[in-house]
């Protein structure tokens, strides 16, 4: 079977600047291939309905667009074809000299290849969009590809894509859930309308966003613990 995963990420400057944030947070929306068009169609419909005409944002949510962003929220977890996967990383946590040879980059696309390897599964196709951002290793993401392949033989990683958000809805939405969890996990919400689409989420979860079990497959939420142990 062939699946589409879009990928975004929040709070990346954690990694070299520990004051920014505490956590780094890495999210994807995972689709079969075949549902795509079907997803473009409801959104489109979504967005009619509520007269919203912006790129799908966490920080576009605001007052005048609750009513679509609530709405998103009752269509993604109504809707089985739709996952979401999400890696929450303690920045301070992460010993950048000795596991990533005092490299950011480097450490980011590691945990990148954490959010995706654990749910690739066996004779699958697995076609993966990652938001654009400058490397400075342009080699960055044919290497996460090549890695993911490597570590998960009976499946293929056809494609590793790194596209401008404003071109795939994937992203879009992944950007959007991903928004939700980092302001819950940093706390610094300020926004009431963002506290409240955080309760929308919350109300469908039937719990607090937070870390989940791992077998969780609608929204999942492994929180990396990066200080060994069992």
């Amino acid at each position: 079977m062939k699946f589409e995963v879009y990928c975004d990420e929040s709070s990346p400057e954690v990694l070299w600047d520990r004051t920014a944030n505490k956590y780094l947070v890495l999210g994807s929306v995972w689709i079969p291939s075949d549902f795509r068009e079907e997803l473009k169609e409801a959104i489109k419909q979504i967005k009619n309905k509520h007269n919203y005409r912006n790129e799908i944002k966490w920080n576009k949510v605001s007052p005048s667009s609750f009513n679509f962003y609530k709405a998103l929220v009752h269509y993604f977890f109504s809707t089985d074809s739709i996952r979401f996967r999400a890696i929450i990383v303690e920045a301070d946590k992460v010993d950048m000299v000795k596991f990533h040879n005092d490299d950011s980059e480097l450490s980011f696309y590691k945990f990148y290849y954490q959010l995706l390897h654990h749910w690739i599964l066996d004779f699958n196709e697995y076609y993966i969009f990652i938001d654009h951002k400058i490397n400075k290793d342009l080699n960055r993401i044919h290497n996460l590809k090549d890695v993911l392949n490597q570590a998960n033989l009976f499946s293929s990683i056809e494609n590793v894509q790194a596209l401008p958000s404003h071109e795939l809805l994937g992203i879009q939405m992944a950007d959007f859930l991903m928004g939700a969890i980092n302001g819950k996990m940093n706390g610094k919400i300020t926004s009431e309308t963002k506290k409240e689409i955080i309760n929308e989420i919350e109300k469908r979860l039937g719990h607090a966003i937070m870390a989940t079990p791992k077998a969780e497959e609608k929204f999942n939420i492994f929180k990396i613990n990066l200080q060994g142990g069992w």
